[in-house]
């Protein structure tokens, strides 16, 4: 994914998560939804056509479409009030996936750093399944892992690619930020209680 494409993944996150919260109307997120959505369509159909082939070119580009299609899918049940029990069952299908881009940046291309990332978002999309596609009450929860990942995974890491500061970032700052991160996870997850009617804001996105 590209360093851009990736600071808006971090942006239309940023906005899910205040939906959840309560704090963005979620047809006025869905139509943001629809901007990244489409942004990030068009661009890994741009990256498989000039790839010429390249197996891992191909391969990379092929992970942005499991964000695109997620942002398109919110931001039109959003607006068309539709159900969001497919894009939690979707979300369930991406989250397999996202394990196994983990996998293969830890053990193909030696980056812990996506690795960890793609784990987070497994667990992120695992959140919607289980909010969407089941109907958990963890919307509260959900808002607070999505705000969070907005920074941690996306807008963070791709403002420090851009700036040519992210090589610098070393095992030990990425294993200890990992850390913390379940941690605030952990208590968030027992300090938030979600009353069954909030459940209805609307659908998140990966």
């Amino acid at each position: 994914m590209s360093n851009v494409g990736l600071m808006y993944v971090g942006a239309v996150l940023f906005i899910n998560g205040l939906m959840l919260l309560g704090r963005v109307d979620p047809k006025g997120a869905g139509v943001f939804n629809l901007f990244v959505g489409a942004m990030q369509v068009i661009t890994p159909l741009y990256l498989i056509f000039t790839a010429n082939g390249d197996m891992w070119s191909i391969f990379n580009a092929s992970g942005i479409f499991l964000f695109g299609f997620t942002y398109l899918y919110v931001g039109i049940a959003n607006l068309a009030n539709l159900s969001t029990v497919g894009i939690g069952w979707y979300s369930l299908w991406v989250a397999i996936l996202a394990v196994g881009y983990s996998f293969v940046s830890f053990a193909y291309f030696g980056d812990e750093k996506f690795g960890i990332i793609w784990l987070m978002w497994a667990f992120l999309w695992t959140l919607f399944f289980l909010l969407l596609g089941l109907k958990r009450e963890i919307g509260i929860f959900t808002g607070w892992v999505t705000l969070i990942e907005s920074w941690i995974t996306a807008a963070i890491p791709a403002f420090l690619s851009l700036t040519g500061v992210w090589d610098r970032v070393t095992s030990v700052i990425t294993w200890g930020m990992t850390i913390l991160t379940v941690i605030v996870y952990i208590i968030l997850f027992f300090a938030v209680r979600i009353p069954s009617h909030q459940q209805n804001m609307g659908a998140g996105g990966t």
